[in-house]
């Protein structure tokens, strides 16, 4: 068994090798966006493996590669196509509506501060 750690929110999990990150995520109620079915065509499951954790991720697949160009030098994958080989541990980034939100929010309160 591997054990997957997903930030921010710490949850892990332990599953079996050649498990997608997309599919522990379902398992422990991880919320990662996806509308392609897991089919590496909406890009919406993207997430960040830092490189000391790289090694529990099987090697990108041509397809990830094709898809996500030079966003894999920055530690980017598919959730929906990495594979799990060992422990590792993935952050999820912000959901972009939810980060817009979430900076006009901050904008409001910056202002009725007088900030």
């Amino acid at each position: 068994m591997a054990v997957i750690t997903f930030l921010p929110s710490r949850k892990t999990l332990q599953v079996r090798p050649g498990t997608t990150v997309l599919g522990a995520a379902g398992k422990a109620r991880v919320p990662i966006q996806v509308r392609c079915g897991g089919n590496a065509s909406c890009l919406m499951c993207k997430i960040v493996v830092a490189p000391e954790h790289a090694a529990g991720l099987a090697p990108l697949t041509k397809n990830e590669q094709l898809k996500l160009g030079s966003l894999q030098e920055s530690g980017y994958r598919l959730g929906c196509q990495a594979k799990i080989t060992g422990d590792v541990t993935v952050s999820i980034p912000e959901d972009p509506l939810k980060s817009a939100i979430r900076r006009q929010l901050e904008r409001q309160r910056e202002e009725e501060n007088g900030i």
